[in-house]
């Protein structure tokens, strides 16, 4: 039986001022940032979050689908107005929020996930267990809004999902490996029933951003701890751009404070990569 949420059992006891105080919750939707954006600008205030059971069309970066079957993780969007930042700095919004939800999923299960480039949350087998999708909107190059996507897969159990994603023409990033290959949850790795721990992770993961946001307004890059969380450091990688087709090889020395990827190229030079999907060489 699936533990049921509501936007007022999220509130219950939230010990945040501002994050998850504003809540839409609904069993199903399209796509809850979606959904957001809409509240967004239509002035909703920071803070909001949209959260559901199912998305029918859930979505990573580049358009590529999410998929979760009902009631079987966390997914949610919130809502930032972060005018203290310039638009280069908007990746740090999503690193705070990936730690954030790092430390939530460590408090409640002691198991300690990685990060992988650019905007995954993996375990020691690079399989993934979560993925956040930051999509803003700029006015007079200033950041109007952001909005934080996070798919957190918590009980349910992929080994039959066998079949491989098909290649879409005009759609970057598909044909991906079955997700038995690629992807896995709490319940997978703990191996038992996790349903009772969307409630208390999902709060634990609003007052983690609520915190990491306060230090961000004082200064407090979230960059160095987010690049010391990152599975990739120290590896051979190529990173591969479906958007322009550009391949980088190296190995990962690191992220700038903006969450460009620092790849050591076989010469020696060091190039900055600020989107693609990494592969291990």
């Amino acid at each position: 039986m699936t533990a049921q949420l509501s936007g007022d059992l999220i509130r219950n006891k939230l010990p945040t001022y501002t994050f998850g105080q504003n809540v839409i919750y609904t069993k199903q939707t399209g796509s809850t940032n979606t959904d957001l954006k809409k509240y967004a600008r239509s002035g909703a205030p920071e803070g909001m979050l949209v959260a559901t059971d199912e998305q029918l069309v859930g979505r990573g970066r580049l358009q590529r689908s999410w998929m979760a079957p009902a009631g079987s993780g966390i997914l949610a969007s919130l809502l930032f107005r972060p005018d203290f930042l310039e638009p280069a700095q908007t990746p740090q919004i999503t690193m705070l929020c990936a730690l954030a939800m790092l430390d939530a999923i460590a408090a409640h299960t002691h198991l300690e996930a990685a990060l992988k480039w650019p905007n995954d949350i993996v375990w020691h087998n690079h399989k993934k267990l979560a993925g956040l999708l930051t999509e803003t909107e700029f006015e007079n190059n200033t950041l109007s809004w952001v909005v934080v996507g996070l798919g957190l897969n918590v009980n349910v159990d992929f080994s039959s999902f066998t079949h491989a994603e098909p290649d879409r023409p005009n759609r970057p990033g598909s044909g991906h490996p079955p997700l038995a290959e690629s992807a896995t949850s709490l319940s997978m790795i703990l191996e038992k029933d996790t349903d009772h721990l969307r409630l208390p992770i999902l709060q634990h993961y609003l007052k983690n951003v609520e915190q990491r946001y306060i230090a961000l307004k004082k200064g407090v890059s979230p960059h160095f701890e987010w690049q010391r969380r990152l599975i990739d450091m120290g590896q051979p990688v190529t990173v591969h751009n479906a958007e322009n087709n550009r391949q980088h090889s190296g190995v990962v020395t690191g992220v700038n404070e903006n969450g460009g990827l620092r790849l050591r190229q076989p010469n020696g030079s060091i190039v900055t990569v600020l989107a693609g999907d990494v592969t291990l060489r």
